[in-house]
């Protein structure tokens, strides 16, 4: 196995256009634990870890965030966690602190496994990643395009990710995840939500209960449609459980050691339903502060 390790951007990009197969490293959580359980063997490994720019972050002109793929959980949580409560909420739930210390968003989406649980909050936040080849250089791709299947993603072979895009919350955001325990953990399904009340919109993202992350569409169109945008009648409880049924029919599980498919089916109607009744009682204390 080759070890890369290039000191500029370009000097990356170059050597992923000459070793494909070259696998990035920044954090190393994932990659590390199937090269020493022999689950993966490459041919090299490329690491970034010395490569400037990737470890910081900056607001855009446009008012988004772009966030490097170096900017690791912890850092993401202390630094960025009231603009993107959602995602923060999902980087809590990371492994440990070793691994959140270490750990990136980018890494995860670079793994592209449907148990990631940075992928529900950006998905409802409508995240863009920004990657980037040698030869054809930068791409934008919606979050909502970039999952293709079980481990795969829309990156061409000789692109890296070089950060993701991301609106600060225009609304509540929230994130939760079941579990085989509390900690440390990967999920048996998780769910996130984002209320976009400008637009009147509603995001959301299904984790771990279908060959990709994805969002709950239709239950998404059925809030929008009718949650109260004024914040000024409580939360409809036969609105909440409409909106747990539908998301709960955009997942497509199945059985496995985690969990069955039924039991994933039950917790995302359960996890929608609760995550809606914070984002909405948050928004409500909120308009009633403002009045």
């Amino acid at each position: 196995m080759d070890f890369l390790r290039p000191a500029t951007w370009e000097e990356a990009l170059a050597a992923k256009a000459e070793r494909p197969g070259a696998v990035p490293l920044l954090g190393g959580t994932d990659v590390m634990v199937e090269i020493n359980l022999d689950a993966r063997r490459p041919a090299a490994l490329l690491d970034l870890t010395a490569v400037p720019g990737l470890n910081a972050w900056e607001h855009a002109a446009d008012g988004r965030l772009r966030v490097g793929a170096g900017v690791t959980y912890a850092r993401l949580i202390a630094e960025l966690g009231d603009v993107l409560p959602g995602l923060a909420q999902a980087a809590r739930t990371v492994g440990s602190p070793q691994i959140r210390n270490r750990g990136t968003v980018a890494g995860n989406l670079g793994a592209a496994s449907p148990a990631g649980d940075s992928h529900p909050p950006l998905l409802a936040g409508d995240a863009v990643v920004e990657a980037e080849s040698a030869a054809r250089g930068t791409r934008m791709i919606p979050a909502c395009a970039f999952y293709l299947g079980v481990k795969r993603s829309a990156l061409a072979p000789d692109e890296l990710i070089r950060a993701f895009w991301a609106a600060p919350a225009s609304g509540p955001q929230y994130f939760s995840k079941v579990g085989t325990r509390n900690a440390m953990v990967i999920a048996v399904c998780s769910f996130a939500i984002a209320l976009h009340p400008r637009e009147r919109r509603v995001g959301t993202g299904v984790g771990s209960a279908a060959p990709t992350p994805r969002r709950a569409q239709e239950a998404e169109r059925f809030l929008a449609g009718e949650l109260d945008w004024t914040g000024g009648a409580p939360l409809d409880a036969r609105v909440a459980a409409r909106f747990g049924e539908l998301a709960a029919r955009a997942a497509a599980p199945i059985d496995d050691v985690r969990g069955t498919a039924d039991y994933r089916r039950h917790a995302i109607a359960v996890m929608a339903r609760r995550t809606l009744t914070w984002a909405y009682d948050d928004y409500r204390k909120k308009a009633a502060e403002c009045a």
